[in-house]
């Protein structure tokens, strides 16, 4: 597979969310600054890119180091197997920020996608690293809450618990107790040890699975990024694993709503998801003055595409104390 055609700024409505912050090349996870100031909670940017023929939004996804359910998501109208030559596919890379601690990694299980916020260094703005990852399958979830990195592994044996060895025999593939590092080997070639006990981050020798709900628990990534991380993170390094399908932030005067589809067994948390969402945006913006555009609202929730929209706009706090902090729609 090629990464064909051209790269450009998305044109048309999708350009309003289009976010210069500094990004980095696609490919090994994707670096930008956070600008505080201005955007504290977005960054990237979407564009475009035209397939050929033989593409696929696989192909693609690993290309510009997305997951396929990203993409997937941004392209509702494109076939995912069969796109054609010369289809325009945006690429979703603009995101906004989870709402946690800014520290360590950050994992949003139902984004499907990885945050790494490395040690800031005196007098310069915090920077962020941002990877697709895999996760837990519905009867295998992925846990939530705060871990630590206890251990990093090169080549890791896999020891696949008695349960995951049973699951395989009654599909006819008999797993052994051990399977030894190399190319068979499902965690790839590094692994991160988490302080919740059998779970880990690691690799693949599957890497077109990525950004799917495939693990049994485990956190995937693409070779190249699991390599990057291992080389980046030590031991000790905080893991906040959370639970947001709806991100709220603020950039350029304009307040963004990012919204995914929330996991199957998480219906009943979100099940009044307009209530939800106003309380998540009035939040962010309780210091702003601030207009809100409640038809965008309720699109960005039903379209649930994984793109941050411009739901409603805001004055900086300066402008806010002359006028009472006030929200209007």
């Amino acid at each position: 597979m090629t990464m064909s055609g051209k790269t450009c700024l998305v044109t048309g409505r999708v350009a309003a969310l289009a976010l210069a912050l500094l990004a980095g090349p696609a490919g090994a996870g994707q670096v930008f600054t956070i600008d505080e100031p201005t955007a504290p909670d977005v960054i990237g940017e979407l564009s475009l890119t035209t397939t050929i023929y033989a593409d696929t939004l696989s192909d693609l996804a690993r290309a510009y180091d997305q997951g396929y359910n990203e993409m997937r998501l941004a392209n509702p109208a494109v076939d995912p197997w069969l796109p054609g030559e010369g289809t325009e596919v945006v690429v979703p890379n603009l995101y906004v920020l989870p709402d946690v601690q800014r520290t360590g990694i950050v994992v949003n299980v139902p984004e499907m996608r990885m945050y790494y916020f490395p040690p800031r260094m005196r007098g310069r703005p915090q920077d962020v690293l941002t990877f697709p990852i895999s996760i837990g399958r519905q009867q295998w979830t992925t846990p939530k809450g705060l871990a630590t990195i206890v251990a990093k592994v090169k080549d890791p044996s896999w020891y696949p618990p008695e349960s995951i060895r049973k699951e395989h025999a009654a599909e006819g593939d008999v797993l052994p107790k051990v399977v030894p590092a190399g190319p068979d080997n499902p965690l790839g070639q590094h692994a991160l040890r988490l302080s919740i006990n059998g779970y880990l981050i690691h690799g693949t020798n599957k890497p077109y699975g990525i950004g799917m709900r495939v693990t049994h628990g485990c956190i995937r990534m693409y070779p190249k990024d699991v390599e990057r991380m291992f080389g980046l993170v030590k031991v000790g390094t905080p893991v906040h694993i959370v639970n947001q399908p709806y991100k709220v932030g603020v950039a350029h005067g304009r307040v963004y709503l990012e919204v995914h589809p929330h996991l199957e067994e998480d219906q009943h948390l979100f099940a009044d998801q307009y209530s939800h969402v106003v309380k998540l945006i009035l939040d962010r913006v309780k210091d702003y003055d601030v207009q809100l555009v409640w038809g965008d609202i309720k699109r960005a929730i039903e379209e649930r595409s994984g793109v941050p929209r411009a739901v409603g706009s805001y004055r900086p706090k300066a402008a806010q104390a002359r006028n009472g902090g006030r929200i209007t729609g």
